[in-house]
C-alpha cells in the first residue's frame, strides 16, 4: 500500500497529504464536521492536531480517516508521473 509520507492540516479545514510515490494530495474535512464522531473538530485548533497513521490519520479527538476512504475523495495537486 502507498502510504502516506506527509501530511498537514491546512488552515481551511482541508488535510494536504504527500504520498510514498510522491502524490500530493488535499482533503476537503469541512463537510464532515457536522458528523457526530468530527464535530470538535470544528475548532481550528483542534484540528490541527492531527497526526500520520501511515495508512489513516486521527486526532487528538478520536475522530480518524483511512487511507482510503482520504484518496477516494481527494484532490491530486501533484502527481509524480514521469512522462517519457
Amino acid at each position: 500500500m502507498n502510504m502516506i509520507q506527509f501530511l498537514h492540516a491546512e488552515d481551511n479545514w482541508l488535510i494536504t497529504y504527500v504520498l510514498e510515490n510522491g502524490e500530493t494530495r488535499q482533503f476537503d474535512v469541512a463537510p464532515y464536521l457536522n458528523d457526530e464522531a468530527f464535530v470538535e473538530l470544528a475548532s481550528i485548533n483542534e484540528f490541527k492536531k492531527i497526526h500520520n497513521g501511515r495508512y489513516f490519520v486521527e486526532w487528538d479527538s478520536g475522530a480518524d480517516l483511512s487511507l482510503d476512504t482520504l484518496n477516494a475523495h481527494s484532490v491530486l495537486i501533484k502527481s509524480n508521473s514521469l512522462v517519457a
